[in-house]
Protein backbone atom coordinates (compact mmCIF):
# COMPACT_ATOMS: atom_id res chain seq x y z
CA UNK A 1 0.00 0.00 0.00
CA UNK A 2 1.39 3.49 -0.72
CA UNK A 3 1.88 6.20 1.94
CA UNK A 4 -1.18 8.06 0.47
CA UNK A 5 -3.47 4.77 0.44
CA UNK A 6 -3.08 4.20 4.11
CA UNK A 7 -3.35 7.72 4.73
CA UNK A 8 -6.64 7.81 2.95
CA UNK A 9 -7.95 4.92 4.67
CA UNK A 10 -6.75 6.40 8.45
CA UNK A 11 -8.40 9.83 7.44
CA UNK A 12 -11.99 8.31 7.27
CA UNK A 13 -11.36 7.06 10.88
CA UNK A 14 -9.70 10.50 12.26
CA UNK A 15 -10.36 12.92 9.75
CA UNK A 16 -8.42 15.55 12.15
CA UNK A 17 -5.14 14.37 10.86
CA UNK A 18 -5.52 16.53 7.93
CA UNK A 19 -3.57 16.15 4.34
CA UNK A 20 -0.04 16.56 5.18
CA UNK A 21 1.94 13.05 5.43
CA UNK A 22 4.64 12.71 7.33
CA UNK A 23 6.31 9.32 5.94
CA UNK A 24 9.52 7.69 6.49
CA UNK A 25 11.98 4.75 6.61
CA UNK A 26 14.45 3.79 9.83
CA UNK A 27 18.02 4.26 8.07
CA UNK A 28 19.43 0.81 9.23
CA UNK A 29 17.20 -1.96 8.73
CA UNK A 30 13.56 -0.47 7.51
CA UNK A 31 12.08 -3.69 7.03
CA UNK A 32 13.26 -5.17 10.18
CA UNK A 33 12.15 -1.98 12.69
CA UNK A 34 9.06 -1.01 11.00
CA UNK A 35 7.66 -4.98 11.91
CA UNK A 36 9.04 -3.99 15.35
CA UNK A 37 6.61 -1.20 15.11
CA UNK A 38 3.88 -3.00 13.36
CA UNK A 39 3.90 -5.96 15.94
CA UNK A 40 3.90 -3.27 18.82
CA UNK A 41 7.68 -4.32 20.49
CA UNK A 42 8.98 -0.96 19.37
CA UNK A 43 7.48 1.66 20.67
CA UNK A 44 10.43 4.53 20.96
CA UNK A 45 13.06 5.54 18.67
CA UNK A 46 16.04 7.87 18.97
CA UNK A 47 17.99 9.80 16.24
CA UNK A 48 20.91 12.25 16.17
CA UNK A 49 19.72 15.85 17.37
CA UNK A 50 22.14 17.68 15.32
CA UNK A 51 21.27 16.19 11.96
CA UNK A 52 17.52 17.90 12.02
CA UNK A 53 19.92 21.20 11.58
CA UNK A 54 21.73 19.66 9.15
CA UNK A 55 19.12 18.15 7.30
CA UNK A 56 17.01 21.70 7.56
CA UNK A 57 14.11 19.53 9.08
CA UNK A 58 11.88 20.41 12.57
CA UNK A 59 11.67 18.32 15.34
CA UNK A 60 9.05 15.93 15.92
CA UNK A 61 6.13 17.31 17.76
CA UNK A 62 4.04 15.51 20.01
CA UNK A 63 0.10 15.02 18.65
CA UNK A 64 1.38 14.25 14.98
CA UNK A 65 1.06 10.96 13.15
CA UNK A 66 3.83 9.54 10.50
CA UNK A 67 3.57 6.48 8.31
CA UNK A 68 6.31 4.20 8.99
CA UNK A 69 7.71 2.94 5.26
CA UNK A 70 9.51 -0.42 4.83
CA UNK A 71 12.91 -0.67 2.17
CA UNK A 72 9.74 -0.47 -0.88
CA UNK A 73 8.92 2.68 0.28
CA UNK A 74 5.31 0.60 0.77
CA UNK A 75 3.17 1.98 3.90
CA UNK A 76 3.72 -0.40 6.91
CA UNK A 77 1.44 1.24 9.51
CA UNK A 78 0.83 4.66 11.07
CA UNK A 79 2.48 6.13 14.41
CA UNK A 80 1.18 9.00 16.80
CA UNK A 81 3.67 10.96 18.22
CA UNK A 82 2.82 10.76 21.88
CA UNK A 83 6.37 12.50 23.54
CA UNK A 84 9.50 13.91 22.42
CA UNK A 85 12.66 14.62 24.71
CA UNK A 86 15.93 16.00 23.81
CA UNK A 87 18.87 14.44 25.92
CA UNK A 88 22.56 13.52 26.25
CA UNK A 89 23.01 9.66 24.63
CA UNK A 90 24.64 9.04 28.27
CA UNK A 91 20.82 9.98 29.95
CA UNK A 92 19.03 7.66 27.70
CA UNK A 93 17.00 5.50 30.43
CA UNK A 94 16.87 1.75 30.37
CA UNK A 95 13.29 1.87 29.73
CA UNK A 96 13.64 3.81 26.58
CA UNK A 97 16.07 1.27 25.31
CA UNK A 98 13.79 -1.46 26.17
CA UNK A 99 10.92 0.68 24.15
CA UNK A 100 13.26 0.77 20.85
CA UNK A 101 12.67 -3.13 20.83
CA UNK A 102 15.56 -3.70 19.26
CA UNK A 103 18.19 -6.67 20.00
CA UNK A 104 17.87 -8.07 23.83
CA UNK A 105 16.46 -5.07 24.04
CA UNK A 106 18.99 -3.33 27.16
CA UNK A 107 20.58 0.16 27.42
CA UNK A 108 23.47 -1.76 26.56
CA UNK A 109 22.51 -2.99 23.18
Amino acid sequence: MTPQEMWNVYKQINPSIGDGIDAWAFGVDPDLLAELVFKGEKTATASAYDLYAVEDEPLPQEGTFDIILDSQDQAVCIIEVTKVSVRPFHQVSADHAYKEGEGDKSLAY
